[in-house]
């Protein structure tokens, strides 16, 4: 068994499901008209347990209560704030559903003492997984909703919890404080892995390894993710994929169709199966067009640079630059970018520098951004591109600055990229990893803290020794040679 995650409409996020069924449901949601999630046993704990979501209401029903019928539409009007690709609100209510009139259901419903339907709960969402709730029972976290019977009503109801004013008319991300969403790193650890599995799933559907050097190229910057990346499920996908690539694609011709028992490249999500889930959340754009994939690409290039050590240092930029010249689709920003890699003439000895490159790097992608959007008006206007970072977050950062050039502290510079790709999202990342179940909670010792112990895999995948203490140069040999002989035992479930 190994953790999953699975983000669900930009207010939800499942990790570590251990229910194919449950995720075979939560995937088919994203199809349907109704934002609610519809839980049952199989998925109740898993799905409330790893939302990014601050709340959650549970609505229990029945199918056949007329009732319910007539109050569906009005909780589906709420829902639709909160859940879904337009949800107006995303991550801070997840709205879910629970029928308790299918069989499978009754001990779910039992352990919440349902008494009538529909009947509203209200709690934080960890607060439920493997929960009851009783009338009588004193200082619960999970509430009643007593007064929800109409939509007006119930989105009067949680504003009331959570000191909002959120309104059933509101206008679609409207975000007047964008520099909040800068900050939430929440979110950002989960646009890190869509981005690396959107990454994977783009190389898939081009079938863009057609050659020795693409082939190599491929090899490089899932070793990279294998060792540094933030996700402990992505680095053990990247693990997996390098054990069995000479099975994947022999003599570097790769089958890529996924389909069961096969080994194609197809049937090894690197980040799980659920994984990408077709949005994004720190980096939602306020238009569907803008932001998504290339911001997530930049928060999962910086999260790798400020993890490697001083050793690995040109692996890692050498790695990352042939990726992008060889599988980045948009062909003037893959120039672009190639053009800045070629202008490194002396190999980075130091993690700092490589680390500053990659934020260098990115402003002068923004600054000639900024003035085509300018000049075009194709930028987001809720997001505009900014020199990174502002002042707002790191002041310090800055020695002076006009209209014309900004003279930057470098020390400050790193620290703050240090922190912000670093040791944030770690702690956020290990927060949301060790509530989980007994077979998934790893010890802080074994998780994100420093790069050289960042792979955490299956004991019978070889690779995980030869990542954890040595040079990438040597882990390419030793993946090799023991791949022959050792197979790791794959399961996503």
């Amino acid at each position: 068994m190994s953790l999953v995650h699975l983000l669900l409409f930009f207010g939800l996020v499942i990790a570590a499901s251990s229910s194919p069924g449950s995720r075979l449901i939560l995937r088919e949601i994203a199809d349907q008209k109704d934002r609610a999630v519809e839980l049952n046993t199989s998925n109740f704990d898993s799905v409330l347990k790893d939302t990014p979501a601050k709340y959650a209401v549970v609505e229990f029903f029945a199918h056949w209560c007329p009732a319910c019928r007539n109050y569906k539409p009005h909780y589906e009007k709420v829902a639709r704030l909160f859940n879904g690709p337009d949800a107006i609100h995303p991550g801070i209510v997840l709205m879910t559903r629970v029928d308790c009139a299918l069989k499978t259901n009754t001990k779910l419903c039992d352990k919440f003492s349902v008494s009538h339907y529909p009947m509203l709960f209200w709690g934080p969402p960890t607060k439920f997984v493997s929960a009851t709730w009783e009338p009588k029972k004193d200082k619960s976290e999970i509430l009643v909703i007593d007064d929800g019977r109409t939509a007006e009503r119930l989105l009067n109801w949680i504003n009331k919890q959570i000191d909002s004013s959120y309104a059933l008319d509101g206008q679609k991300f409207e975000n007047e404080h964008a520099l909040s969403n800068l900050t939430d790193y929440n979110q950002a650890v989960y646009d890190v892995e869509e981005a690396t599995a959107e990454a994977f799933d783009i190389i898939l559907v081009q079938k863009a390894i057609k050659s020795s050097e693409t082939s190599a190229s491929f090899i490089r910057f899932i070793q990279l993710l294998a060792a540094h990346h933030l996700s402990r499920r992505c680095r053990k996908g990247a693990a997996e994929i390098l054990v069995n690539y000479d099975d994947l694609c022999p003599s570097g011709n790769c089958s890529y169709e996924k389909s069961g028992g096969k080994d194609t490249l197809g049937n090894f999500p690197i980040c799980g199966k659920d994984v990408p889930r077709g949005y994004y959340m720190f980096c939602r754009g306020s238009k569907n067009d803008t932001r998504g994939f290339s911001c997530g690409l930049w928060v999962l290039m910086h999260s790798l640079s400020v993890r490697v050590e001083d050793g690995e240092s040109h692996f890692a930029f050498t790695a990352i630059c042939d990726f992008v010249n060889n599988f980045f689709m948009c062909d003037e920003c893959r120039l672009h970018f190639n053009d800045m890699c070629l202008s490194v003439k002396t190999p980075f000895k130091k993690a700092r520098d490589f680390v500053l490159w990659v934020w260098s790097t990115h402003n002068k992608v923004n600054e000639r951004l900024m003035k085509d959007e300018a000049s075009l008006g194709t930028g987001d206007p809720k997001f505009p591109k900014i020199i990174w970072p502002p002042k707002e977050l790191c002041p310090l950062c800055y020695l002076s600055s006009n209209q014309k050039s900004i003279e930057w502290d470098h020390d400050h510079v790193y620290n703050f990229l240090k922190n912000y790709y670093g040791s944030k999202l770690v702690s956020l990342y290990k927060e949301k990893s060790v509530i989980g179940s007994k077979e998934e909670t790893v010890p802080a010792t074994e998780d994100l803290t420093v790069a050289t112990s960042a792979l955490v895999v299956p004991i019978g995948a070889a690779l995980a020794i030869a990542i954890a203490s040595c040079a990438f140069g040597a882990l390419a040999c030793y993946w090799r040679t023991q791949q022959k002989n050792r197979k790791p035992r794959r399961s996503w479930n």
